[in-house]
């Protein structure tokens, strides 16, 4: 009975310690990892803030008078060719005006002809008064006479030609005040937004109060994307630079530009934010046609490039030389240091400390994810 109770106990020991041993064992920690890669690694210049995609042409058009709106030729979304009328105002006083005007030309005109005419005639006479004067046929005063005809005939041709002139001028004087009642497209492109109807009186902006444009016009065929950069930047920047263009609207996918233009002046939209605005035409024309004027975009301006080297992504860097390196021999992970190379936010260049046979810590914000600790690998 005393061995019974011996071996009882033993058991209930081993079970006890066993238990122990169970429940004191550490947990391995699910993480992430990812591999050292090679590829390529740029230091760039991005934006401060989010860049814009534009038009090359845009003009937000208005009438230079003010007046009744008499024909709207164009909808909004319509595409429209260069020198084509978009908006007309009532103009039938100016039209009245522009047909007198010509009336007077043509009224001028006819007086050139028969002033001119008789200029030519009196020319002939007095030529012909000469020869006989020289043979003593004709008096004197006769031919002084014709003289002084000629002289006066010849005053009233170059008076009816500036009448005439001036009347083309009056002519072509009310033919822009027509114009100015004319809203013409002084490109092609498409109509964004249409300010007024049909019957609605239309006002000119007075100086230095701004109002509704009549009509938004966007050309087509020519898109650029303008963004600021940090003024401290600037300095590095060089057009016919690369640039990776990102949109929100079209997540995943990077867009190939060149820097074209770099603004000579910086902005002070804030004290302490300062920035340079830079153009960027996109290298493939193709993309235009799916982007939309407006659409937010961010660059960024590769300054200097690695093509083929070893790389990490950035997001798994502490203290901008180390990484949780994962040791396959007991499953723990421990903390590297190497040296970097170029860098950015997608990518940190590895010029020495690791080797793309080795797999670092991804998901550095798993709790318990640190120096020694047991780790296992989530696949998820």
């Amino acid at each position: 009975m005393t061995n019974l109770k011996v071996i009882t106990g033993l058991i209930l020991l081993l079970l006890l310690i066993s238990a122990w041993f169970y429940f004191s064992a550490e947990e391995p920690v699910p993480v992430r990892l990812v591999s050292v890669s090679k590829g390529p690694v740029d230091l760039t210049v991005s934006n401060t803030r989010a860049g814009t995609i534009k038009a090359c042409n845009r003009s937000h058009l208005s009438l230079p008078t003010g007046g009744q709106i008499a024909e709207l030729f164009v909808n909004e979304g319509d595409h429209v060719k260069k020198d084509q009328v978009l908006i007309r105002l009532w103009n039938k006083d100016h039209q009245a005006r522009f047909e007198e005007a010509i009336a007077r030309v043509e009224a001028a005109k006819l007086t050139v002809i028969e002033s001119c005419r008789m200029a030519s005639l009196n020319k002939r006479e007095h030529k012909r008064l000469t020869g006989l004067s020289a043979k003593k046929l004709v008096s004197v005063e006769r031919l002084d006479a014709a003289e002084t005809k000629e002289t006066i005939s010849a005053a009233s041709c170059k008076k009816a030609q500036a009448s005439k002139d001036s009347a083309i001028a009056g002519m072509k004087l009310q033919q822009a005040m027509i114009e100015k009642t004319e809203l013409i497209a002084p490109f092609s492109g498409v109509i964004a937004e249409i300010n007024g109807e049909v019957g609605e009186y239309i006002t000119p902006s007075p100086s230095g109060v701004a109002t509704p444009p009549a009509i938004d016009l966007i050309g087509e065929g020519c898109l650029y994307v303008q963004a600021p950069v940090d003024e401290v930047d600037a300095s590095s920047i060089q057009p016919g630079m690369l640039v990776h263009v990102t949109l929100d609207a079209f997540r995943g996918e990077r867009f190939e530009g060149k820097v074209s233009r770099i603004a000579p002046y910086v902005k002070e939209l804030e004290k302490q934010a300062r920035t340079v605005d830079i153009d960027v035409n996109l290298v493939d024309k193709e993309h235009y046609q799916k982007m939309l004027i407006g659409y937010s975009a961010d660059v960024d301006v590769v300054i200097e490039q690695q093509k083929n080297t070893l790389r990490l992504p950035t997001e798994t860097i502490i203290d901008g030389n180390k990484v949780l390196v994962y040791q396959a021999s007991n499953k723990q992970l421990a903390l590297t240091e190497f040296t970097p190379g170029l860098s950015n936010w997608r990518y940190t260049e590895i010029k020495a400390g690791l080797t793309d046979t080795e797999q670092v810590l991804i998901s550095l914000d798993v709790e318990g994810a640190v120096d020694g600790a047991l780790v296992t690998i989530d696949d998820d």
